[in-house]
């Protein structure tokens, strides 16, 4: 999770990258309206939404419609969004979340290692909060910064966060400071971070 253009979809194709040179099976399913979570895995190529899918195609659609392999063999998907000016953007993450599962993408005989979702996290509606709320996130990341709305949006994110954790369906791993040079920015977020009870995972400068 992390506010737009905080590096939320460069730092987790990044670790799905290195995860993958590993030896572990993983999917990416990308939650951003902007359907960009998945390029560089796909070597630069966009891919098909599910909602655009399911717009062309009709419901009656295959898991390799909507999956494709990108580097290491990752699986990428991404959500997308609704058509500029109609519907809810985190509608389409709660239809991709079911459709993935009817489809079996969660199944025991897929081997998945590791799933990820890269979340928009300016706001943390209903759609936004699939992944928690039902139970397909187990651990929150947050990638912020010490720009202001970057810590806003990441301590907005955390309070959505809280009522889950209490739940213990998931708990809040760390933060994941993408620097953007603000003075005493690793400081500021270390204490942050303590204010929050988590952890500053890394900083990169």
């Amino acid at each position: 999770y992390g506010k737009g253009g905080i590096g939320k979809s460069t730092t987790t194709q990044n670790t799905v990258a290195a995860l993958a040179e590993m030896g572990k099976k993983v999917m990416v399913v990308g939650c951003d309206p902007k359907a960009d979570s998945t390029r560089l895995l796909l070597h630069g190529l966009a891919q098909k939404s599910v909602l655009d899918t399911l717009r062309e195609e009709g419901e009656d659609v295959e898991l390799a419609d909507i999956r494709r392999a990108g580097f290491g063999e990752c699986m990428c998907v991404e959500s997308g969004g609704p058509e500029p000016g109609v519907g809810c953007a985190g509608r389409g993450i709660i239809t991709s979340i079911n459709m993935l599962e009817q489809l079996g993408a969660y199944d025991q005989r897929e081997n998945l290692d590791y799933v990820f979702y890269d979340v928009l996290g300016d706001v943390v509606c209903g759609g936004f909060a699939m992944p928690i709320r039902e139970g397909k996130a187990q651990e929150i990341y947050i990638v912020c910064s010490g720009e202001m709305m970057a810590m806003y949006a990441a301590n907005n994110i955390c309070k959505g966060i809280r009522k889950f954790a209490e739940a213990g369906v998931v708990r809040l791993g760390g933060l994941i400071c993408n620097s953007r040079k603000v003075d005493n920015e690793k400081e500021m977020i270390q204490e942050f971070a303590r204010r929050l009870g988590t952890q500053l995972i890394h900083f990169v400068p």
